[in-house]
């Protein structure tokens, strides 16, 4: 059965796409979720109407998109953190965090599900995150942890 997609379906293909599923498919899941509806003629030349529009909001979205990626990988973050003996974060760096350094750098709001970081972040170092702002572009931000100076003098402090 040929089916017009009205809403991105994962796994199937994006809004305005004509595909071919299987007729329990498109009946049972489908057409009752309002994912999809039958391929008519009328059908297929208001989903090409559809199709252009959503081409076009695509590209200005993608545009915009762009020019965030840019500002993003211009940006550096340092966190500064209390450690432990063995350099251990008391704690750890999350993506809230890094998102919420970030929004306020840039000016602009940054959502922490954006945000490709597996686990939080518990040792110092150096870290680049990647934002997933769409599929095709993903622009990575520099994330620096660093050690907390609890006005102790170390070792090459105390020589000079």
């Amino acid at each position: 059965m040929n089916v017009i997609l009205l809403q991105d379906v994962p796994d199937l293909g994006q809004a305005g796409e004509i595909k071919k599923v299987a007729n329990g498919y498109a009946r049972n899941f489908l057409i009752p979720k309002g994912l999809v509806s039958l391929a008519s003629p009328g059908a297929l030349k208001q989903a090409e109407i559809q199709r252009q529009a959503q081409e076009r909001r695509r590209k200005l979205e993608l545009a915009d998109a762009q020019s965030q990626a840019e500002a993003i990988s211009a940006v550096s973050l340092t966190f500064t953190v209390k450690t432990g003996e063995s350099d251990r974060l008391y704690g750890s760096v999350t993506s809230a965090d890094i998102a919420e350094a970030l929004s306020e750098q840039l000016g602009k709001e940054i959502d922490k599900r954006k945000l490709t970081l597996p686990d939080p972040i518990k040792n110092l170092g150096t870290y680049r995150v990647p934002i997933r702002l769409m599929t095709e572009v993903v622009p990575e931000v520099l994330v620096n942890v660093v050690k907390e100076d609890g006005g102790e003098t170390t070792d090459s402090d105390a020589g000079e």
